[in-house]
């Protein structure tokens, strides 16, 4: 029989039943070592609520739930009993509020979950968003208790392999609507061909603070180590960013050997991480920090190795990663065997003509490129032109992707998975090139800038911007305003001041900003708009969101220009 989620947990289960799978590490409290006997009695006892319930295997469970055991079990329960689960984000002081609720009822519309777990302090928000919804069931994690595993009432161990095992949904923060459908056979396969990318062996630990509603981690930093039987630290996302220094700790307590991370956490590492609090750490065990976001910096990784080094951090460390949740996960991995390649290319070429050409390092216009690597085992990439016919070497285009781990398709959205493939091929939606091989990613298609016919990618402007002197680092957003008169877009870049300044002080950063961007671009900035500190909307995966600040930057320059005409 082929195997399933729910069947590796229950071998698991019976032949290292007192093996510890996952030590959870919660400020305040002391670690919580979890054996996968320990592991599937908690998974239990919510199979058993959902049972109650009358859910029906296939049925979709949406989890909110805080970080903690009960996710963990929430997750896996609704598995063994043979549903669907799909985590979801809760509301936080970094989310808006109205789009988070309107994002939550648009899900219960399309998705039709039958039920919903979440904490008693949420409960009136999922009952509201439920309201004449598909939800028959809402369980309140406060009231689930542990229980004897019954292999016989577990209808997860009888499920197909070709079924969904779960939903992940776009981090975006109006994207809640869009689900990727994976099915057991997809999410195994993955697992098989990442680990052997990996060369993942048992003296392996995975340290990870990743929020499990990102296929980051959800795959590589819970489902993977759990399922491939490898050691897993997990710590509070929330924990990380009141206190990163803990991350590096438990990496060096644990002897931690693989970590991922967005491209703004090196540097936010790098920034934050004072020395008084790593006294004593040894990061010498980590042999894989991967870096998975789209796009991936040169300077983010030097400036991360330049500031840990003194504590054991080996360069051969550093490593790169594509990945998406319609592949599960992995797309490419690179920085294992070989050092993460860096290509210096023309910048000029590649806004203007749309060629990576390659250039010196020390060429005035060049700009360094990090490989995410080569496709791993069982996944074919291309880039593609807007007709979908294949683009030679070193010409940027969309790139799309064939693989044995694709998603079944966007759950109940049949018009947007066929929208998404074209002649067999998924397109990703997001920029790159291929070069020797190795695939690099220069952007979001969505996200581009489109100047004078120009493309221009924000990304760049971005990291222009937030060079100069006051600016909050990653906190700045760059997107295209439709100039009717010009009959082009025109850049505007919104940037958050990392303190309280005159308004001549603000003056001369606003300057400054225009003067890098111009100096280092191929357009001439004006407008430029400073903010104070949490201006800016951020995605449920920690992004900038670039449609909805511009968005919100459009509707107070309306309210301003409407008080003024007043």
């Amino acid at each position: 029989m082929t195997e399933t989620v729910s069947r590796l947990l229950s071998q698991a289960y019976l032949e290292i039943p007192d093996r510890v799978c996952l030590t959870l590490l919660l400020s305040g409290q002391p670690e919580q070592r979890l054996t996968f006997r320990q592991l599937l009695q908690g998974s239990a006892g919510y199979a058993a609520g959902l049972e109650r319930a009358g859910i029906q295997p296939g049925e979709v469970v949406v989890v909110i739930l805080n970080h903690g055991l009960d996710l963990v079990f929430g997750f896996f329960g609704a598995i063994l009993q043979g549903a669907v689960p799909s985590i979801m984000p809760f509301l936080t002081e970094k989310l808006s509020a109205e789009q988070y609720r309107a994002s939550l009822a648009s899900l219960f519309e399309i998705t039709a979950p039958a039920a919903v777990i979440t904490y008693r302090e949420f409960l009136g928000e999922v009952q509201s968003a439920s309201a004449n919804s598909s939800v028959r069931a809402i369980l309140v994690s406060d009231e689930i208790q542990p229980g004897e595993v019954d292999w016989q009432g577990l209808s997860g161990l009888e499920r197909p392999s070709e079924e969904i095992v779960l939903l992940q949904h776009s981090s975006g923060t109006t994207g809640l609507q869009k689900g990727v459908a994976l099915s057991h056979q997809a999410v195994i396969a993955q697992l098989q061909s990442y680990a052997q990318a990996l060369h993942l062996n048992p003296q392996d630990v995975i340290v990870s603070w990743l929020p499990l509603y990102h296929d980051m981690g959800l795959i590589a930093g819970f489902i993977m180590p759990i399922l491939c039987r490898i050691p897993l630290v997990l710590l509070s996302p929330f924990d990380w960013v009141r206190a990163p220094h803990k991350l590096l700790r438990a990496i060096s307590d644990y002897q931690g050997s693989l970590c991922w991370l967005p491209n703004f956490a090196y540097n936010f590492c790098a920034q934050k991480i004072r020395d008084k609090d790593l006294d004593g750490v040894d990061l010498s065990s980590l042999r894989a920090v991967i870096n998975c976001s789209e796009p991936m910096y040169l300077q983010s990784h030097q400036l991360f190795l330049e500031r840990f080094k003194p504590y054991q951090l080996k360069a051969a460390a550093l490593a790169t990663c594509y990945a998406m949740a319609e592949n599960v996960f992995a797309v490419t991995q690179g920085g294992l065997d070989v050092p993460v390649r860096v290509d210096w290319v023309d910048r000029q070429a590649l806004i203007s003509r749309q060629v990576a050409v390659p250039a010196g390092e020390g060429y005035p216009l060049a700009v360094a490129m990090l490989s995410a690597g080569t496709p791993i085992e069982g996944v074919a990439v291309r880039v593609v032109d807007a007709q979908g016919r294949p683009l030679p070497e070193r010409t940027l285009g969309e790139i799309a992707l064939q693989s044995h781990f694709m998603l079944s398709g966007y759950y109940n959205r049949p018009d947007l998975t066929e929208k998404a493939f074209q002649d067999g091929w998924y397109l990703t939606g997001d920029l790159g090139y291929l070069a020797d091989g190795e695939l690099y990613i220069t952007g979001r298609k969505k996200d581009l800038i489109i100047v004078g016919g120009k493309n221009i990618y924000p990304q760049d402007l971005e990291r222009l911007a937030g060079q100069v002197k006051g600016v909050h680092p990653g906190r700045v957003v760059a997107f295209g305003i439709y100039n009717e008169q010009a009959g082009t877009e025109e850049v505007v870049i919104v940037a958050e001041l990392e303190e309280e300044h005159t308004t001549q002080e603000a003056e001369a950063v606003a300057e400054e900003i225009r003067r890098q961007v111009t100096k280092g671009s191929d357009i001439v900035l004006r407008t430029v708009h400073l903010v104070g500190r949490n201006w800016l909307l951020k995605t449920s995966s920690g992004k900038v969101a670039r449609q909805a600040n511009r968005d919100k930057y459009l509707l107070e320059k309306a309210t301003r220009e409407q008080v003024t005409r007043e």
